[in-house]
């Protein structure tokens, strides 16, 4: 079967080894996506703000990963405590995995522009096998009786940040979930860490500079790497580009932003890959959409991240 065999390729880049170790996918537009990798993030703009984002990955490669991602999140009256409620639903090949967590964070003032969040997460994650495929196959008993599983899991994180640089420091999925438990086949949630940093530049009275970075380290699975540089023109245009590094999907890619007013902002990212997956794909797409209701007093100055 060709998704047999374009699923195989894919999680052999994904994971090097035989075992399919899930992961929470990654994005291109991280640095504005910060709420689904880190509980402490939540409320940290000042005002309530949505965040979805959708990214198909490896275009043109049939069965190929396809990611969509829902968040909302706010600080309450105090603005100490924060609430956020996440949802991503990650589709590679047969498999299924569905995700809703909410969020709590707590801050404290660090400094006269700084403060310190430290946040938790809890909630599901959904596992289901394609029903369509499941009818091709037939009842593997190794495989197939264990869809539509629901387990519960947490997570934790630190956010430290100011007006114009951020830290950040999370494990979003704390627990190890096996929702096959079959020594043949194994769909696995492992442990992760992510570190984040980012700072803005002030290159003239209206052109800025925001390099990121985003480091992960899973479990079982490779090292990976994320840097990138947006230049800001006027405050309302982003442009960079960003480069991957993984031992086994490193990869290349451009984002450009658009503050369409102060409530509306959208956003368009390409990823080329420069593993030998790219003999069969065009590349990945990334879309990301943010509404705030904004407050003029309670946000003073402009959010960067």
């Amino acid at each position: 079967m060709k998704l047999n065999k374009i699923y195989i390729i894919a999680i052999m880049l994904l994971t090097g080894s035989g075992v399919f170790a899930q992961q929470l996918p990654q994005f291109t537009q991280y640095m504005f996506n910060t709420i689904s990798i880190n509980p402490a993030y939540a409320g940290s703009r000042g005002t309530f703000s949505a965040v979805g984002l959708h990214r198909s990955q490896w275009v043109g490669l049939e069965g190929g990963p396809e990611t969509q991602t829902l968040s909302v999140h706010a600080p309450l009256k105090n603005e100490k405590v924060g609430l956020g409620l996440s949802f991503i639903n990650d589709e590679l090949g047969f498999e299924n995995f569905s995700y809703l967590y909410g969020d709590f964070s707590y801050t404290i003032q660090t400094g006269e522009n700084s403060k310190l969040a430290f946040g938790i997460k809890a909630g599901m994650t959904s596992y289901t096998l394609d029903a369509d495929y499941q009818a091709e196959e037939g009842a593997d008993p190794v495989v197939f009786g264990f869809q539509d599983r629901w387990k519960p899991n947490f997570g934790a994180g630190i956010y430290w940040h100011s007006e114009r640089w951020y830290l950040g420091l999370s494990s979003p999925r704390i627990l190890k979930s096996d929702y096959n438990g079959e020594d043949d086949f194994e769909a696995l949630e492992r442990l992760s860490y992510y570190a984040t940093a980012g700072y803005v530049f002030d290159l003239s009275e209206n052109v800025k500079l925001k390099p990121a970075a985003l480091l992960k380290a899973t479990n079982g699975a490779p090292l990976s790497f994320d840097v990138t540089a947006n230049f800001l023109f006027y405050d309302k245009f982003w442009i960079g580009g960003g480069y991957r590094v993984n031992q086994n999907a490193s990869s290349l890619g451009m984002l450009a932003d658009w503050q369409v007013s102060k409530q509306l902002r959208i956003g368009y990212a390409y990823e080329y890959p420069l593993s030998d997956i790219r003999n069969y794909t065009s590349g990945t797409h990334e879309v990301i959409l943010m509404f705030e209701v904004f407050k003029s007093t309670r946000i003073k100055s402009p959010r960067y991240f």
